[in-house]
C-alpha cells in the first residue's frame, strides 16, 4: 500500500506541475503514444464512458493541449490531436518517467533487475485477470 500512495502522490505533484488532473494526463498519454485518436478509441482505451472522454476532452482543448480535428475518412468521427503544446507536455512526461525509473533501478545489477522485472509481470498478469473477472 505504502509502494502505490508513494507512486501516486510523485505522479500527481508531476501533472499539477504541468496543469493536469491524473484523468487528463492518461488521456493526453494515450494521444501521445498513439497519435490522433477518436473519442471512442479513447474511451475503450481509458475504459471511461464517452461522456467522460467529451469532458475530459472539452478541458484539454479549453487549456491548449489537444484540438478536436475531422477523421480524414470517417466524416462521423473526430480525431483527438496534441496541440504542440500538449506535444511537448507529452514528451516531458515520457523524459520525467525515463529519469524516474533511473533513479528507482539505476543501480539494481541485471539479475536483480531481470528478476523484479519477472516479478512485477506475473502480478500484472494476475491483475489483468482480475479485472477482467471483474463486471463492469
Amino acid at each position: 500500500m505504502e509502494l502505490n500512495i508513494l507512486l501516486n502522490e510523485d505522479a500527481e505533484r508531476g501533472m499539477a506541475q504541468s496543469g493536469l488532473t491524473t484523468s487528463r494526463a492518461g488521456l493526453l498519454w494515450e494521444v501521445f503514444h498513439h497519435g490522433p485518436t477518436t473519442q471512442r478509441a479513447l474511451s475503450e482505451a481509458l475504459k471511461v464512458t464517452s461522456r467522460n472522454i467529451t469532458g475530459l476532452v472539452d478541458g484539454l482543448v479549453a487549456t491548449g493541449f489537444v484540438t478536436r480535428e475531422a477523421h480524414p475518412t470517417d466524416r462521423r468521427a473526430t480525431l483527438v490531436t496534441l496541440t504542440e503544446h500538449g506535444k511537448a507536455i507529452g514528451l516531458t512526461m515520457f523524459q520525467q518517467q525515463q529519469e524516474f525509473a533511473a533513479t528507482l533501478f539505476g543501480d539494481f545489477a541485471e539479475g536483480e533487475l531481470d528478476t523484479l522485472v519477472a516479478g512485477l509481470d506475473k502480478i500484472l498478469t494476475r491483475l489483468r485477470g482480475l479485472a477482467q473477472a471483474q463486471p463492469d
